[in-house]
């Protein structure tokens, strides 16, 4: 065991913290006899401090392959394994994640427990809808192997339950058959948010879709930008390419944290104008590399450190579909008349799902990124109020603000989970985080 300082992706907050590492599940049964409050951490990719407490699991040490059934694409796999292990592993074989984020450096147990989304939930779901079973080490060191079979209720808490239910151990997981590590890609140029939103509704046939938003234009053209639609190649639409050849991104790095203010509204506008003129054509199809279609922030090494030390906040919520259209576009201009911007902005369409406090439901998800600072918190309240009364909520992966009052007006199974959650911290050890005390969860 031994303090240092940790933080989540978006480096607020940055707090002091007792780290055990364990790579034996006895090592760990052993730190979890010593009383008090602890989290696992993963990899550190969520965003605010989900994964931080005053003394933190560290899983990354824990993370080998313990079988995989080449004819089914079930993998099990401990928990501090990355998602860029199993496709470094597996894309070759010809199976590739079911779900994926914006990054491949998620380990599985942040995966299960955060319940992460992709491009793709409007058809297939989120992480959770294709976990087949999980084994968690409970407080006093008892593992539970639980699945929709075995220990369901337990099973559905611990997917999208931020770690609370106990520390993941193994999971297991049905992996998607492709054909090739290529991805047909079509982009389409939107030049106002309704055009962007058509084109969302009009092709939702397309297992892939995700909009980049300038979140600084303004007038007519508010809320314009780019789709992206892919659909995994087959192996006649890769011919003249390796099928399952290595990605060939350029790997930036970001070696120290930029000054603070260094990203501010002019070099945002200046990038948002080159990025969406860059294409010229309305519709453009090609075929990329996954890599590039799915992690094109990952070619960029620590560049959450653009930032700047003082860190960033991404808030993310989604809106109802009924509503979403003009929630968004008055968010949008919230924003704008703060005079604040985002740096990025990614919409995405969400479909149906139901569970304890997973984030998605069936509508539209805005993800927004701002570098901390006084107004910034400022506007954030300010657009608490208005997701909540549309109907929406935020991502608890990406928050580090939000407070009790919004939690459990937002998520109508908050006290179903809180009442669970304090049945399965009956002893002296609790799973808890900075995030799960801040909402009165724990």
């Amino acid at each position: 065991m031994q303090k240092q300082k940790i933080a989540d992706w978006g480096n607020y907050p940055v707090v002091e913290a007792e780290t055990v590492r364990f790579n034996q599940a006895e090592q760990l049964r052993v730190a979890l006899g010593e009383p008090g409050e602890v989290i696992a951490y993963g990899n550190g990719r969520s965003y605010g401090d989900a994964s931080l407490q005053k003394r933190v699991i560290m899983t990354r040490s824990f993370r080998s392959f313990l079988s995989f059934d080449s004819a089914s694409g079930v993998v099990c796999c401990e928990s501090g394994a990355l998602l860029a292990e199993l496709l470094e592993a597996f894309v070759p074989r010809g199976w590739f994640l079911p779900v994926s984020p914006g990054t491949k450096f998620v380990t599985l147990g942040g995966a299960v427990a955060a319940d992460i989304h992709g491009k793709n939930h409007h058809g297939e779901g989120s992480f959770g809808a294709h976990v087949v079973s999980l084994e968690v080490m409970r407080a006093d060191g008892s593992i539970v192997r639980c699945s929709r079979e075995e220990y369901p209720e337990f099973f559905a808490l611990t997917i999208g339950g931020m770690g609370l239910s106990g520390v993941i151990l193994n999971v297991t997981l049905q992996l998607k058959a492709i054909e090739s590590a290529w991805v047909r890609q079509q982009t389409i140029r939107a030049s106002r948010l309704s055009e962007l939103m058509d084109a969302f509704e009009s092709f939702d046939e397309w297992t892939y879709s995700v909009a980049w938003v300038d979140t600084l234009a303004g007038g007519d053209a508010l809320g314009r930008g780019m789709l992206m639609r892919g659909e995994h190649a087959t192996v006649e639409q890769v011919q003249g390419h390796l099928t399952f050849s290595a990605a060939s991104q350029r790997k930036l790095n970001v070696p120290f944290f930029l000054p603070n203010g260094l990203l501010n509204r002019g070099t945002m506008m200046a990038f948002n104008s080159v990025y969406y003129h860059q294409n010229q054509k309305p519709v453009k199809e090609r075929l990329v590399h996954y890599e590039s279609f799915f992690y094109p922030l990952d070619a960029i090494g620590n560049w959450n450190r653009i930032y700047g030390r003082r860190g960033f906040m991404q808030y993310q919520f989604v809106l109802p579909r009924v509503t979403g259209r003009v929630a968004v576009e008055a968010i949008l201009k919230k924003i704008q008349a703060s005079g604040l911007g985002s740096f990025l902005a990614v919409l995405k369409l969400f479909g149906e799902q139901e569970s304890f406090i997973s984030f998605p439901m069936a509508g539209y998800t805005l993800a927004l990124d701002f570098p901390v600072c006084f107004e910034v918190f400022k506007l954030m309240k300010e657009l608490d109020a208005m997701v909540a009364d549309w109907g929406g909520r935020l991502y608890l992966a990406k928050d580090a603000r939000m407070d009790e009052a919004m939690f459990a007006k937002t998520y109508p199974h908050a006290d179903d989970f809180r009442e669970a959650i304090a049945l399965l911290n009956g002893g002296s050890t609790r799973f808890s985080s900075l995030l799960s005390n801040r909402l009165g969860i724990t």
